[in-house]
């Protein structure tokens, strides 16, 4: 099978178009439909269909997309391999995380880190949990960065564990207490992130039979600090999200105390590349 081949299924996908796919692989159109029309051949069915809007994914073409990502990183991990064996650290690493691990936590790590391997390249997506583990699962990512949840269906690597506090108006009326009554949440208008659908948040409250009353939901952390600043509800969320937010909110631990642990999720430390191996190693020393 052709790598060349599977590049171009895989970027007419991605980019729902052969001219789009051919600018993001410095090919020419009729180029991609060739390789495709090859790779098509190759595997016995149609692959995509092709309209006026463009191309996408036939049903068996969804089929074997996760697969034809696994064997382009086991591709790019033998050359990294190779590369390693002759003495050069090369390669790229495709994170997906959140948002607030995107802009509080990567930046000083990936800075460090490539201060020691210059030429390993670090791509970030950033998502709700759905669209991370969903990009872990379809190959689109090489490490995850994100919350525990159980049951873990991947290899989890914990960093460390972020306190969950209490976002506050100014005028609270328990705005100058030491601690938040956790409790107290099911008497507030909650503002709720991550579309009504804050994983960390939903189990905080199931395991401590709460059930609030939802007042708003947001897509980010920071529209619900927004939102918590102009006096239209409270929140819940990790200290990590808040941190650097300049604005007129009061920030409390809750009582009693809850924690979120954050770290790394892989398919398997053993099969990804070199370059995203010494990634996850070097992020583990920086936390030991």
């Amino acid at each position: 099978m052709e790598s060349s081949r599977c590049k171009a299924f895989l970027a007419s996908v991605e980019n729902g178009s052969f001219s789009k796919a051919a600018e993001a692989l410095n090919y020419t159109p009729s180029g991609v439909s060739q390789l495709v029309n090859a790779f098509e051949a190759d595997i016995g069915f149609p692959l995509l269909i092709r309209d006026k809007k463009g191309v996408r994914p036939t049903n068996d073409g969804l089929r074997i997309l996760a697969a034809v990502r696994e064997f382009l990183m086991q591709e790019e991990y033998i050359f990294q391999l190779a590369s390693e064996i002759k003495g050069l650290i090369t390669g790229e690493i495709t994170i997906g995380t959140y948002s607030s691990i995107a802009t509080h936590l990567l930046p000083g790590l990936i800075k460090q880190f490539q201060t020691n391997f210059p030429d390993i390249t670090i791509h970030i997506m950033e998502g709700i949990r759905e669209e991370i583990t969903r990009w872990l699962d379809n190959r689109e990512i090489d490490i995850a960065f994100l919350s525990y949840k159980a049951p873990m269906e991947y290899k989890w690597i914990s960093l460390y564990d972020d306190p969950m506090i209490a976002v506050l108006p100014p005028d609270h009326p328990l705005a100058n207490q030491k601690a938040y009554p956790l409790e107290k949440c099911q008497e507030e208008n909650f503002i709720m992130p991550g579309l009504g659908r804050d994983v960390d948040i939903i189990e905080m409250l199931q395991c401590n039979g709460l059930t609030p009353t939802i007042a708003f939901s947001t897509l980010e952390n920071f529209t619900a600090l927004a939102m918590i600043e102009q006096g239209l509800g409270m929140s819940i969320m990790n200290e990590l999200i808040t941190k650097n937010w300049k604005a007129d909110i009061v920030y409390l631990p809750v009582d009693p105390l809850q924690v979120v642990s954050l770290g790394i999720a892989v398919h398997s430390l053993q099969k990804i590349s070199p370059a995203a191996k010494r990634f996850v190693n070097y992020c583990i020393s920086a936390f030991v």
